[in-house]
């Protein structure tokens, strides 16, 4: 169907793979408990928009580029690495205001900027798109003719399965940090936290490499 084979293989590894602690399910959570469940649900939009970015690189051949530059993987690497720390740096300097209302996030957050740091923050982590690269491929028949599709419907079946899992995290982090902004300055310790989450995300992209 589609040009795809072993079907049922390929949905058990999304689901796995999904539920695989990795540094989207971070960022996703570390924004739900600093930012509420309306950033959390944004982040994961967001991230899964560059999933859909990175299928289509991964169809049109474009990824291979990073799979045979070590100058390309190397800039988008520590371009995207640069913009986590950018963003962990945001939440630490972001000044908290102790007035707020206990069930309300530390801080009013721009869904539309949410949006768009979560998308760049996939899409600049060159490992994701060597992971479709090499992922996708396995399930995509020799004998099809026009593999476009095959990546597409596979790339939208990960997206599918992913953003539900990621919802799932959304709601469970956003409920239990609601539980400790009753807290005295809990809300500014929160994003200070989160901010010290994707600074470590940022140098652990740095630092690491192609596989």
């Amino acid at each position: 169907m589609f040009g795809i084979h072993d079907f049922p293989l390929f949905l058990i590894s999304c689901i796995l793979l999904n539920i695989t602690p990795g540094q989207d399910t971070l960022y996703i959570i570390g924004r739900s408990v600093a930012q509420g469940r309306q950033a959390g649900v944004m982040s994961v939009l967001g991230i899964m928009t560059g999933v859909l970015v990175h299928t289509l690189l991964a169809a049109l051949g474009l990824s291979v580029i990073l799979a045979t530059s070590s100058l390309a993987f190397a800039v988008i690497k520590y371009a995207g690495a640069a913009y986590l720390v950018w963003i962990g740096i945001g939440f630490i300097i972001t000044r908290h205001d102790g007035a707020s209302l206990p069930d309300a996030p530390a801080s009013t957050p721009d869904p539309r900027k949410i949006f768009r740091q979560g998308v760049l923050t996939n899409v600049l982590n060159p490992k994701v798109a060597l992971f479709f690269l090499s992922f996708l491929p396995q399930f995509v028949s020799a004998q099809t003719d026009l593999v476009f599709l095959p990546f597409m419907v596979l790339g939208l079946v990960f997206f599918t399965t992913g953003s539900l899992w990621c919802l799932f995290l959304v709601y469970g982090a956003a409920w239990l940090s609601a539980r400790f902004r009753g807290r005295s300055s809990a809300g500014g310790a929160l994003k200070k936290i989160t901010g010290a989450l994707f600074i470590g995300l940022g140098i652990r992209l740095a630092l690491s490499q192609a596989r």
